[in-house]
């Protein structure tokens, strides 16, 4: 039994890392582009475009979080939520948030800045730069049981719960 499990263990680890998110419009750091336009913030809002290749075996779903850990909350800060993109999606497009453009049954959730969509990046004037986490989850589900109106927090729960692997860019901004 050790042996199977072992051996199980092996193809799981030679078979992760494969599953890439890229982007042609997030560098090291981010940029106006990509900054809130409200909060003390004046950029233009501008969701990136995402495209992410060899999803594991056996996903079903798509998850797309972006994070700020750096966020002088506590708990970081959620800047934008997708669920249910389906698994034949490998993409986002820019601006895809404002545009109403988000794949078919794709569903924005709600984000700590009180509603759903891409909210940009904000971190307080002279703060250091903030990390921004913007990661894909290849989910093991079609759909998760959430509406628009869904704490950020529950569907946090809801993608790591169902995540099989994840792929992530990490991009910093200063104000």
């Amino acid at each position: 039994m050790k042996k199977i499990i072992s051996m199980m263990s092996m193809a799981v680890l030679l078979s992760a890392g494969n599953f890439t998110l890229t982007s042609s419009d997030l560098q090291g750091q981010l940029t106006i582009d990509q900054e809130f336009n409200g909060f003390g913030c004046s950029g233009k809002n501008i969701s990136p475009e995402l495209i992410w290749k060899n999803a594991p075996q056996g996903t079903k779903s798509f998850a797309l979080t972006v994070y700020d850990p750096d966020a002088p909350t506590g708990s970081g800060w959620w800047h934008w939520i997708i669920v249910n993109i389906p698994a034949n999606v490998d993409h986002i497009a820019q601006n895809a948030s404002s545009a109403n453009a988000l794949p078919k049954g794709a569903l924005e959730t709600m984000t700590d800045y009180g509603k759903p969509g891409f909210g940009g990046a904000c971190p307080p004037q002279g703060d250091k730069p903030h990390e921004y986490r913007f990661t894909i989850h290849a989910l093991d589900v079609e759909k998760l049981d959430v509406d628009s109106k869904s704490d950020s927090a529950l569907v946090g729960f809801m993608i790591n719960h169902h995540t099989i692997e994840k792929a992530t860019i990490v991009s910093y901004y200063k104000r």
